[in-house]
């Protein structure tokens, strides 16, 4: 058994913010292992590797608390009944907060640097924005501090002219959605499309998407959305390229009608043929194509566009396109390349920069090119009269070989994996191969790396889903060739966290909803929602866990959240419904059970859910079976329920509209299951496309119950 903790480690971890110990139920206490805690302070730059360091590391630590006037970042809450918030403080004992100024010396004098260059000596009715503060002590020190002035909390969505004042909206994995047009897997122009139809004709308030960050290129490419080369960047992977202006203007005809003949056989083999769909080969043909479309010499209206997003992403876009160039030279995985190379500012890097100048061109203008296409869809959703538009996911890490761990190597931990431990549904806990931010020097800088990116996404999202949103507050950091037991929790300053995000989503207008699914540490939900940030509320996880276990009935449902029925990581709603998740997991071997005990669970469950529609009134007459008319009358209950709860946001699988069996992920499984490859399929396992969706009088009358004119 690995050894705790001694006391001067762990009173060294807690200065650093790193637990020694986590509950994976409430009634339930684990240590971390002292070569855990040891592993994660050595990634945050403190040897404690012998009691002699540590004892040294501690002295150090504590010494810079006693002496330093400010934190790295302090935060203020503005309209928060209390002037400028710097009085009351929040509650809670995060030391980033205003009232840290209240504990300066007296007569300190301080300094604020606005983000408009004025000059005060005072943070009374500062305008939100992140400020430099500096405080100079009566004995002659001197402070600095990043400043974050952040609105109290988000306004609510404010709902869609559904009858009930709330906003519903479709739930859909982009690259499954393939319509006549697509090149393979669905993209940004079929979600303009997407977005045009159910906002006008469904009265729908948004569009929910995967993320679409830029994935790292391979043989063949991970298909998974959450494990991106940068989080900063989206893939042109999902490009139109017919709507790029220019594509018009290619002088080789008949190149381009051979490459619309490529992108029609892969169109045809995915929805023709049943085969997966295949992003390598969809993305060889948009690429080649892409190369002849960026030879056509753009316009002065548009290469005056061009150069202001070039002048506006700034470093950040020259990195992530230099990498792009060098992965396409030496591959990759940017860690065995020349030792020159990996470091994004040293003289190779700038020398092969300039060598390659013509593709890290080419690589920012398809970064353009995608952002115009997403700010495109935007637009077009809210001119079809979506109160949201498009709600973007911003996955919880990058890949530790993708562009933003090379461009940003000094903000991400070395050696560390984030996770998650041991509990009731992962008894050997959960690695996912993405490297952690460190919290001492996304505070050090102001977070300005979480704000460029967030601000980035936020150019076209009118929502933004913050997947494990509790990584805000902490993360379980793995150490690199350590089982996950072997990990332990390291915190973040949330209430900066928080700040930020609250900050930019504000900026935008946009709303912001925390995947805050599984294990939550008490305090997370009740924080968020007084930011205003919504929660997610899956219908077969909301049962009274603090008493019988029986499913929650819809009025003690929560307001802020979203509701929803399934997840891209959940069974879908048939498949639950009929119990074919459970055959499926049995095919693959992924039970840890027998099958048996599987299916009488599952039907159990199954059998509650049903029983509460029925009492509700809800559903009438089910059979509960497999005959098609009660599959679809309980896919109608079960959404009807959610109109029952007060949530401000419902949202509906686009699957579920067609009696779609497949999950789109399912965890656990690798190559034994096509994750993340497959289209939207109908009961039979027929693909759909966007015209057939769009025709189906299964999902119209699904929407009809969202929007009130379905009957029980």
């Amino acid at each position: 058994m690995a050894a705790p903790p001694g006391e001067e480690l762990a009173r060294l971890a807690a200065l650093h913010g790193v637990g020694t110990s986590y509950q994976p139920s409430p009634d339930r206490t684990v240590t971390a292992s002292a070569a855990a805690v040891t592993r994660a302070l050595a990634a945050l730059g403190v040897d404690a590797g012998t009691p002699e360091a540590v004892r040294g590391a501690l002295v150090t630590r504590e010494a810079e608390l006693r002496e330093r006037l400010l934190p790295p970042t302090v935060v203020c809450w503005s309209g928060s009944g209390s002037g400028s918030g710097i009085e009351s403080g929040g509650g809670g004992g995060g030391e980033s907060r205003a009232e840290a100024l209240a504990v300066l010396p007296e007569g300190s004098r301080l300094l604020v640097e606005t983000e408009q260059g004025e000059s005060r000596d005072a943070v009374e009715g500062l305008p939100p924005g992140v400020h430099q503060l500096t405080v100079t002590a009566p004995d002659g020190r001197t402070g600095r501090a990043h400043l974050v002035v952040a609105p109290a909390r988000l306004p609510r969505p404010t709902g869609t002219p559904m009858p009930t004042g709330r906003s519903y909206g479709l739930l859909v994995q982009l690259y499954s959605l393939l319509s006549r047009r697509s090149w393979g897997m669905g993209d940004l122009g079929d979600l303009g499309e997407l977005a045009a139809w159910a906002g006008r004709a469904l009265g729908a308030g948004f569009v929910q998407v995967n993320p679409l960050h830029a994935a790292v290129p391979g043989a063949p490419t991970d298909p998974s959305p959450y494990r991106p080369s940068s989080r900063r960047f989206p893939d042109p992977v999902h490009l139109r390229v017919e709507d790029v202006p220019e594509y018009a203007y290619v002088d080789d005809r008949e190149g381009v009608a051979a490459l619309l003949e490529r992108a029609a056989r892969l169109r045809q083999a995915v929805l023709e043929k049943g085969e997966l769909i295949d992003r390598d080969a969809v993305w060889a043909v948009k690429r080649e194509a892409l190369e002849a479309v960026v030879r056509v010499p753009l316009g002065p209206g548009r290469r005056a566009a061009y150069c202001d997003f070039l002048a506006e992403q700034g470093q950040a876009l020259e990195d992530h396109a230099t990498w792009c160039a060098l992965a396409e030279v030496h591959g990759s995985q940017w860690r065995q390349w020349p030792s020159g190379l990996r470091d994004p500012r040293s003289a190779e890097t700038t020398r092969a920069r300039g060598e390659l100048m013509d593709r890290v061109d080419f690589h920012s203008r398809l970064a353009w090119l995608t952002d115009t296409q997403l700010t495109a869809a935007q637009r077009t959703a809210r001119e079809a009269g979506m109160d949201i538009g498009i709600v973007h996911d911003l996955a919880v890490g990058v890949h530790p070989e993708g562009a933003d761990a090379w461009a940003q190597q000094e903000y991400f931990a070395a050696g560390m994996s984030i996770g998650a431990p041991p509990d009731a549904f992962t008894a050997r806990g959960q690695d996912w191969g993405l490297p952690p931010w460190r919290p001492d020097r996304l505070a050090d800088s102001g977070y300005a790396p979480y704000r460029r990116l967030l601000r980035g996404l936020f150019r076209y999202a009118g929502a933004l889903r913050i997947d494990h949103v509790m990584g805000l507050f902490r993360l379980w950091w793995v150490p690199q060739g350590q089982p996950p037991t072997e990990g332990t929790y390291v915190r973040y300053d949330a209430e900066a966290m928080l700040a930020v995000l609250v900050l930019e989503a504000s900026r935008a207008g946009a709303v912001v909803i925390g995947e805050d699914l599984g294990t939550v540490e008490p305090g997370v939900r009740e924080s968020l929602r007084e930011r205003g940030v919504l929660g997610t509320s899956v219908l077969w996880f909301e049962r009274d866990w603090d008493g019988d276990g029986r499913p929650l009935p819809p009025d003690r449902w929560r307001a802020d959240c979203l509701a929803t029925v399934t997840t891209h990581d959940l069974p879908s709603t048939a498949a639950r419904l009929t119990g074919e998740h459970v055959e499926l997991r049995d095919r693959l071997g992924l039970l840890t059970r027998p099958v048996e005990e599987e299916r009488a669970d599952a039907t159990n469950d199954t059998a509650e859910w049903l029983g509460l529609l029925t009492r509700l009134g809800l559903l009438a007459g089910s059979a509960g079976g497999s005959d098609r008319s009660s599959e679809e009358a309980e896919v109608q209950a079960v959404h009807r329920f959610l109109l029952g709860t007060p949530a401000r946001m419902i949202g509906v699988w686009l699957p579920d509209g067609v009696g779609d069996r497949r999950p789109q992920n399912l965890p656990g499984t690798w190559n034994q299951y096509p994750n993340w490859r497959l289209p939207i399929a109908d009961a039979e396992g027929r693909p759909v496309t966007l015209e057939q969706l769009a025709a189906s009088p299964r999902l119209r009358a699904l929407i009809d119950v969202l929007r009130e004119r379905g009957s029980p």
